[in-house]
């Protein structure tokens, strides 16, 4: 299967709070990544490992996928080209993956990271 579903992300105004939750609900492990924000780690090999934490720039909080593409810049145009459109251009996360966003054409937010 080409491109896959690698990463999930949920986002909201209180980090702490949203992590106690799915760590409680779902039995999560969560692992400090920065600040107000973990890795979250369902510990299944099944499953995939997700992020729990703030919104940036206190924005508001949503609950998005992310997908595996090689090549971000290439992705985005063309996602662009079928009536999508960027909302993060691509950025290196500190000692992580490239990243970028983008929102489908009813304005769901998706995440793309660098991947092979």
């Amino acid at each position: 299967m080409g491109n896959p579903v690698v990463h999930f992300e949920v986002v909201g105004n209180n980090a702490e709070a949203l992590q106690s939750f799915y760590k409680e609900a779902f039995d999560w492990q969560m692992q400090p990544a920065v600040p107000n924000y973990a890795m979250a780690l369902p510990g299944d090999a099944h499953g995939i490992n997700g992020g729990i934490g703030a919104a940036m720039d206190g924005g508001a909080g949503h609950v998005t996928f992310y997908v595996a593409v090689p090549d971000l810049e290439a992705t985005l145009s063309k996602i662009e080209s079928l009536g999508g459109s960027r909302v993060m251009e691509p950025v290196d996360v500190p000692e992580g993956p490239s990243i970028a966003m983008f929102a489908d054409p009813e304005g769901h937010l998706v995440g793309l990271i660098k991947g092979p």
